[in-house]
């Protein structure tokens, strides 16, 4: 049987740990290939990212040898939809193999204009405030000197990227199918938003939407997981 990897970006101040269980639930046709950014698990020694191109580098010289011969799809979340989907542009620029599918979520495309906060540049209390408020976040992390030494620096880092990316409109659409996910109670992107997603691509564009804040992923694995398996079995000989 045909095996299809599934190159997953995590969050701002998450590691590819993030995807770790989804291994249970996948089709066994599906490889969960979770993408270790620098500066955290096991590359916490590496530099952080300083731009999102220079990410894009980083990311493409690691996944490069796990799809020149193998087919693949992308997820991304919040921040690892920008990661993911600048990454297919790059791929697609450079004539590279293209993935069959992406998979977004917690995020509206990058050709949604808003006016950012800058979240970086707050003192840690009130940054800590902010990111908590998204959910996803335990209350233990505030009472740990130590793990907040670590978190905090990758989480700003992170951020800091995120709030410096600048939107290229590219000319061509992808053509794979973007599959969206959003949460209903989600502070950070609408229903209206996810959809626009649609202008991405010449090809499928569904929209799913699921109970719970930013991250709904963490609570509905089995049911996001299971449309992946749907759309990419499709694929699979």
């Amino acid at each position: 049987m045909k095996k299809i990897r599934l190159l997953c970006f995590p969050h701002a101040g998450g590691s590819a740990a993030t995807y770790n269980r989804w291994k249970k639930y996948l089709d066994s046709s599906i490889e969960v290939v979770p993408v270790e950014l620098a500066g955290r698990g096991s590359r916490m020694k590496d530099c952080f990212y300083d731009s999102m191109p220079e990410a894009i580098d980083d990311v493409c010289s690691i996944i490069s040898p796990l799809i020149k011969n193998c087919d693949y799809a992308v997820y991304g979340h919040s921040m690892g939809t920008i990661i993911a989907f600048e990454l297919c542009h790059r791929l697609m620029e450079e004539g590279r193999r293209e993935p069959l599918h992406l998979f977004v979520s917690g995020r509206y495309p990058p050709n949604i204009k808003r006016d950012e906060k800058y979240l970086s540049r707050l003192p840690d209390r009130e940054f800590l405030d902010e990111i908590f408020s998204l959910g996803g976040t335990s209350k233990e992390i505030f009472k740990s000197r130590e793990l907040l030494d670590i978190f905090i620096p990758i989480l700003r880092a992170d951020y800091r990227m995120i709030e410096k990316y600048k939107y290229t409109s590219y000319n061509k659409k992808f053509n794979f199918g973007i599959t969206a996910f959003n949460g209903r109670a989600d502070a950070v992107v609408s229903y209206d938003e996810i959809t626009e997603w649609r202008q991405h691509t010449a090809a499928r564009h569904p929209v799913y939407e699921f109970d719970g804040d930013h991250f709904f992923i963490n609570e509905k694995t089995e049911e996001i997981t299971e449309i992946i398996n749907s759309t990419l079995r499709d694929f699979i000989i």
